[in-house]
């Protein structure tokens, strides 16, 4: 089936122009003309075409600086274009192919060696046409791919991943972890229609995951109303301690405007500790980025240990953030698997970051 096109003729002589813009709108496509080579440019940028006839011989601009400033333009190059000319030069000829021109037509024009010409040309124009649609359509694809990737694995591990790293397993000397739990949600989760419950977790989670991006660190995973973040992981973050305790306050504040729907106020419990941990993406199906270790433990007996709307944690996190930031000591408390741990409670920053 013939192809139909929108086509620019450029020719200053209107007695050539006119007579061959009809002989192709009887062939059925729609014509536009331009009388010199400024104009053409001008409407070149301002409209679409899927084919242009270009006069080689005329004032002003001459149709092979036409040619090459069409063929420059990133916009344009794409855009076919049939030379045409009284000259029957064959260095004329090869100096436009070499320019970028499609073809070469002499005047007076051969109407069948004209519709072939032409109809060879939009044939062109549209499979190049289609290539870009589907190439579109592939980048598109690739780009929703990427963001669901980056919403399973930190962006690092995304990029070794597609530079071909089949095993992704790493060790760090200090980080600090963060493990959130939302209190009574269980009982909640017995009582609530799931569509409220779902819709009241997901406004908070989504809260959280604005902090934490805020503050430049990793969210792992969440594991029912059990939230794990990481600081200092992938990016050598020296005041991961610093921004995981700013990270905490903030989430506490922003639980405070949350009530389940009985009018009680949500409450979160918060753990904190610092140390090594390893790190690495594990399974087939369904894969995930995990932290191991016993700093990840400590977090978790913090969080545990907490009482509703604290923020609890370990020695070693202390130590990094008692100049900077008031806390109510606890006594020795007995943690599970650990025995007896100094515990202190994050009230709040001495001073503003």
């Amino acid at each position: 089936m013939r192809m139909l096109g929108k086509i620019l003729i450029v020719d200053d002589n209107e007695y050539v122009r006119e007579p061959l813009g009809l002989t192709l709108e009887f062939m059925g496509h729609t014509i536009e003309y331009a009388g010199d080579g400024y104009r053409a440019l001008e409407m070149v940028q301002a409209n679409s075409y899927d084919l242009i006839l270009l006069d080689l011989m005329m004032p002003g601009m001459d149709g092979s600086e036409v040619l090459r400033q069409l063929k420059e333009d990133p916009t344009s190059r794409h855009i076919p274009v049939v030379m045409i000319s009284a000259l029957d030069d064959l260095e004329l000829v090869a100096r436009c192919i070499k320019l970028g021109a499609e073809d070469y037509l002499f005047k007076p024009f051969n109407e069948v060696l004209l519709e072939a010409r032409v109809d060879a040309c939009l044939t062109q124009k549209g499979w190049h046409d289609q290539e870009q649609k589907y190439l579109e359509q592939i980048q598109q694809e690739q780009e929703k791919a990427e963001h669901l990737l980056l919403n399973i694995l930190p962006a690092p591990v995304t990029e070794r991943l597609k530079q071909g790293e089949t095993l992704i397993a790493d060790s760090f000397a200090e980080v600090t972890v963060l493990f959130a739990d939302i209190v009574d949600f269980t009982q909640m989760a017995a009582v609530l229609p799931p569509g409220e419950l779902v819709s009241l977790l997901n406004s908070l989670f989504t809260a959280f995951d604005d902090l934490v991006q805020k503050y430049g660190l990793e969210k792992i995973k969440t594991v029912g109303d059990a939230y794990l973040v990481v600081g200092g992981l992938l990016d050598g973050q020296v005041d991961h301690a610093c921004a995981v305790a700013d990270l905490a306050l903030a989430m506490r504040t922003a639980v405070s405007h949350f009530v389940w729907p009985s009018g009680t106020p949500v409450q979160v419990r918060i753990g904190i500790s610092t140390g090594p941990i390893t790190a690495g993406v594990i399974g087939k199906n369904k894969f995930a980025y995990d932290i191991w270790g016993d700093t990840v433990n400590t977090a978790n007996r913090m969080q545990e240990q907490c009482t509703p709307g604290c923020i609890l944690i370990s020695q070693t996190t202390y130590n990094k953030l008692n100049t900077k930031y008031r806390f109510a000591e606890r006594n020795a408390l007995p943690i599970k698997g650990k025995g007896e741990m100094n515990t202190y409670v994050l009230e709040n920053r001495l001073f503003a970051s």
